[in-house]
């Protein structure tokens, strides 16, 4: 009887998956699909002036695979890049001038803001310094990019052609991140798929959606937008600056849009499981707000939809439980299927897709692990920066 009741309970469970799947498969803004580019755009009769605004920290080392594509941006309008150096100690302002004396191109100044005041993370603090700088050239534009951002030649041309042709007051592209190493390739696709479920892109650019979101590597950021959305004041505290800049200025009545990249790509490289570990530990408690009911309740939805589908293939399969393992194994391959396209996306091969819930149970030690160093005083850290509170004051060590 007992045995009895534990595999129902193991059916039911599963069964709870399974529609929590084709809830998602058919509900969550179609988020599996990898097909959300830069919309239809045309050529506009004035290219508006841009300023190309760059924060960086200790970035020497990826600053030669990155800067030099901005330099030679093919744009036909008025383009300017500002380097902001943020208490850099490797030489990244040094190798910036270098860089640009060596390529030339379009214009580069390099400039440092000094330590970021009480309530600012260090990031925004030199963004707000880069837009100050921009502020006198009047741009009509600001694109915000990170130092680990590669882009094509015709990269700025398309997003201010989209922005323009589409009346969006942010266009961002989601950068391909590398996938190189086997870590990177087990974790970099399914942080890409976690964001679009959380956040589904054709949700962001449709009329009429609260959802906002961006991807900070590579922000088309409207000037006007930007000063009536208060950015970067408004969001000095967001460690997850990039969503928390898309909600203020859809909020102040501006439109997003989101999608995934054609030429776009981070260099940044993740070797190790460490790497990959601090980068979504750093920042994934904040996604929680810091609230201990939603780590629960994502704990448990992890593991209810990731988890519980191969789990109860395998126990139907042990128990006999025809249930259990049919629901157990249409939820995995549901899931598998909603997979297959970010794998595909990244050029990796599809055995990796069914592998999704070992890398799901990877997300869920990150996240649990990001909460405990939060209560221990740690913070979500980047750069040699802590930040332990909205209101803190950045720890250097």
């Amino acid at each position: 009887m007992g045995q009895t009741a534990r595999v129902s309970a193991v059916a039911w469970t599963a069964a709870g998956s399974l529609l929590a799947w084709l809830w998602l498969l058919l509900c969550q803004g179609f988020f599996w699909r990898t097909d959300v580019r830069l919309p239809p755009r045309g050529e506009p009769d004035v290219w508006p002036s841009v300023c190309v605004v760059v924060p960086a920290r200790d970035e020497a080392p990826l600053l030669p695979a990155s800067l030099p594509s901005l330099l030679r941006q093919d744009y036909p309008g008025r383009a300017e890049i500002f380097l902001v150096d943020d208490g850099s100690s490797d030489g990244t302002g040094d190798l910036a001038r270098e860089l640009a004396h060596r390529h030339g191109g379009l214009p580069l100044t390099v400039d440092s803001p000094g330590e970021p005041p009480a309530g600012w993370t260090g990031k925004l603090w030199a963004v707000r310094h880069g837009i100050g700088l921009a502020h006198a050239r009047e741009p009509e534009y600001l694109l915000l990019t990170d130092a680990d951002i590669a882009h094509a030649p015709d990269s700025l041309r398309e997003l201010v052609a989209a922005a323009r042709a589409g009346g969006f007051d942010i266009v961002s592209q989601m950068a391909r991140l590398r996938v190189r190493s086997t870590w990177e390739r087990f974790v970099v696709p399914a942080f890409v798929y976690f964001f679009a479920q959380l956040y589904p892109f054709r949700r962001i650019g449709g009329e009429g959606t609260r959802t906002a979101a961006a991807a900070g590597g590579c922000v088309l950021l409207r000037a006007d937008a930007a000063e009536r959305a208060r950015i970067p004041d408004a969001i000095r505290h967001a460690v997850i600056d990039d969503v928390a800049l898309a909600r203020a200025v859809k909020g102040s009545g501006g439109r997003v849009w989101l999608g995934l990249a054609d030429r776009v790509d981070s260099v940044r490289p993740y070797p190790r499981l460490h790497d990959l570990w601090r980068m979504v530990s750093r920042s994934a408690y904040a996604q929680l707000r810091h609230n201990p009911l939603l780590l629960a309740g994502t704990v448990v939805g992890l593991a209810l939809v990731y988890l519980v589908p191969p789990a109860a293939l395998v126990a139907g399969l042990a128990a006999g439980n025809t249930t259990a393992a049919v629901a157990g194994g249409a939820a995995w391959l549901v899931m598998t299927g909603t997979y297959a396209p970010m794998v595909r996306y990244y050029r990796q091969p599809l055995w990796l897709a069914p592998l999704l819930p070992f890398t799901a149970f990877l997300y869920l030690l990150m996240t649990v692990d990001s909460a405990v160093q939060h209560y221990r005083g740690r913070g979500a850290a980047w750069k040699g920066r802590t930040y332990a509170r909205p209101d803190a004051v950045p720890d250097e060590g």
